[in-house]
């Protein structure tokens, strides 16, 4: 993606949920009408920006433990929102400089910031997909061109399933695994039915899918083999990986949930 991104719309008069996610990560790429709602939302749901920023410690954890302990070199991010500091590639070419990573999200204000999620090493390579993640066999024929599905690929959906309602979630999921080689990885977050009054303020503004309990969020990995831990909260998920890093604890108990699992070995 060499090209500089079309002029689009921002709309900066009205909330975004990318804009309003990177006010909870404590960002810049907000405006008054993101912070507004997102204010209004840390007003029914304080726990909602530190559940945010443990998230997105755990996207940084569980790349950091692929890319080290099972030797990932390839990584497709579904829905992958404004770019935050550490990306993805960053945590991952830090530790193999050779790794490559796919971007995908259709969102038009994560298309003008899309040049921060490029800047690659040069022994490895990034690259950026403007598609709908629904459209699960254009992403992988796009990602195609960086990617090797022939080798294990590492795949993050984080925060965004919620966002889908069923069965869009389980039949892209579905396709996604019947594509990815034995030892690929599937790496989700997700939110948890307590934070159902959130959602109801989500959907009379941006939308917000499906709430899942933890045996339906299970039920997405399939035949996948969780990791230890298994589904936890983001804090709880290898914290050992992050010495030193204060975690919120329990404040944010069963607000969210995360898992890694692996596709078996043939």
């Amino acid at each position: 993606m060499t090209d500089t991104p079309p002029s689009v719309d921002l709309r900066t008069d009205e909330p975004h949920p990318a804009r309003v996610y990177d006010f909870y990560l404590g960002g810049k790429n907000h405006f008054g009408a993101d912070r507004e709602f997102g204010q209004r939302i840390l007003g029914i749901c304080p726990q909602l920006r530190p559940l945010a920023q443990a998230n997105r410690r755990f996207l940084a954890r569980s790349v950091c433990l692929l890319a080290r302990d099972y030797g990932i070199r390839q990584f497709l991010d579904l829905g992958t929102g404004l770019p935050t500091s550490p990306n993805l590639h960053e945590v991952a070419q830090s530790i193999a400089p050779d790794s490559r990573v796919v971007y995908v999200d259709n969102d038009p204000i994560v298309l003008t910031h899309a040049r921060a999620l490029l800047t690659s090493r040069p022994e490895g390579a990034t690259d950026y997909i403007d598609s709908d993640v629904v459209d699960i066999d254009r992403v992988v024929q796009q990602a195609a061109r960086t990617l090797d599905f022939r080798r294990p690929i590492a795949v993050s959906a984080l925060a965004l399933f919620h966002f889908l309602p069923d069965p869009q979630p389980a039949d892209l999921l579905a396709y996604l695994r019947s594509r990815l080689a034995p030892g690929s990885f599937l790496t989700i977050s997700h939110v948890l039915p307590a934070l159902r009054e959130v959602a109801k303020a989500y959907q009379g503004t941006m939308g917000l899918g499906t709430l899942r309990d933890r045996d339906e969020i299970t039920a997405l990995f399939g035949d996948f083999e969780l990791l230890e831990p298994g589904l936890v909260e983001p804090y709880r998920w290898r914290p050992e990986l992050e010495p030193g890093e204060q975690e919120p604890g329990d404040e944010i108990a069963d607000l969210g949930a995360c898992a890694v699992a692996r596709k078996p070995m043939e």
